[in-house]
């Protein structure tokens, strides 16, 4: 089966996961992000085929997500290093890995995040920008944007144009 791709549809989620979208992809950069950065030691970490590994870091890489930097030179090795573009995946990454203990960490989770500058053992929480009250689907809800536009994959913006469009002034 050929899979469609994401990029061109005007919506972030379905750009984002375009890239970000597989089980190896999340995990190479869960990887990365605690600091493992070489090829074979995220290779090993992962059980995860060379050729799919090499496939999946060649996208980050081309993506601008991580970017092969230069370790050591006799023998030259290179290991992969999160760009800001990278380190900005983070948060999606504990958004997965909170909702992963509620749901499926029925022994307690198996990380444990900890805050640094509180020195606090944390969860994390996706909360509203300018009051602070945590976001859910029940107080929240998406309105078009600027670069929304109905097509594939954004039909349910049509929806958003039109209750929005219709509401009471």
């Amino acid at each position: 089966m050929t899979r469609i791709p994401l990029a061109g549809v005007a919506c972030s989620i379905a750009r984002a996961t375009d890239l970000f979208g597989d089980a190896w992809t999340a995990l190479i950069m869960r990887d990365v992000l605690a600091g493992l950065t070489r090829f074979d030691d995220i290779a090993y970490d992962l059980a995860i085929s060379r050729k799919v590994l090499a496939a999946r870091l060649s996208r980050l890489v081309e993506e601008q997500v991580l970017v092969r930097e230069r370790y050591q030179e006799h023998p030259p090795r290179e290991h992969y290093v999160p760009t800001q573009k990278g380190k900005e995946l983070y948060p999606v990454l504990l958004a997965l890995m909170d909702w992963g203990d509620r749901w499926y960490g029925k022994d307690g989770p198996p990380a444990i995040l900890h805050h640094i500058d509180c020195d606090h053992d944390t969860t994390p929480v996706t909360c509203c920008a300018h009051c602070g009250e945590r976001l859910t689907v029940d107080n929240t809800f998406p309105s078009p944007g600027p670069g929304g536009r109905v097509g594939p994959g954004t039909y349910m913006f049509a929806r958003l144009f039109t209750v929005i469009r219709d509401a009471p002034q």
